[in-house]
């Protein structure tokens, strides 16, 4: 199985060293670059080009924030999962939003740190219940045709409008239409708040 390249992001010394000795011991985890800034993340990123970012949210030179975001805008594709102490539902949304795949609290098991990598890089949103509850706070209660719940389930997976039409045997333009009756049901900005309701709710379950 080829091992998955993982960068840290961490400003703190201690907390570094300790998420490499528990990622370095596991065979299928390979560290392949470490920084305690998010310059100097985003330089490694650009260089090293890793499978999975594992970073905080508060970091000197550049939050973290907008160290993802800055890393979605070259980099598209790239995976990321936030190691944080904030806990707030606004903090876990904003970084859900700007394109972290998942959200850990600091006093995340090793386990469960690696699931989350083994998860964001095969594609998939990891998102424990704890994040999940305090998102849910934000959301309003919501009922969905059965036509609607499908093209949910679609945006869930990160489907564009082209690729639900076609999933679906339906027009683009009907997708439009169904996806913006689903956020305005939801009162959901985006397709983000929208994926993250869906999931607390148990509306969509990821495979």
């Amino acid at each position: 199985m080829k091992a998955i390249h993982v960068l840290l992001i961490e400003d703190h010394f201690l907390a570094r060293m300790a998420l490499h000795s528990v990622l370095s011991g596991h065979p299928q985890i390979q560290i392949v670059g470490e920084a305690g800034d998010g310059l100097l993340g985003i330089e490694l990123y650009r260089s090293l080009r890793p499978d999975v970012v594992v970073l905080d949210l508060r970091l000197p030179q550049m939050s973290g924030f907008d160290v993802i975001i800055q890393l979605r805008k070259e980099f598209p594709t790239a995976r990321i999962v936030v190691l944080s102490n904030y806990q707030g539902s606004e903090d876990i949304y904003r970084a859900v939003r700007s394109g972290a795949m998942a959200y850990l609290t600091k006093d995340a098991s090793g386990e469960e740190l690696l699931n989350a990598i083994q998860s964001v890089n095969r594609g998939l949103r990891y998102l424990p219940h704890v994040a999940l509850d305090r998102l849910a706070e934000r959301m309003p209660s919501v009922e969905l045709t059965p036509r609607e719940s499908e093209v949910l389930a679609c945006i869930t997976r990160g489907r564009s409008n082209r690729e639900i039409a076609e999933d679906l045997h339906i027009a683009e333009k009907t997708v439009r239409i169904h996806v913006s009756s689903v956020l305005d049901k939801m009162g959901a900005r985006d397709r983000t708040q929208a994926t993250i309701y869906a999931l607390q709710r148990g509306i969509v379950h990821l495979e």
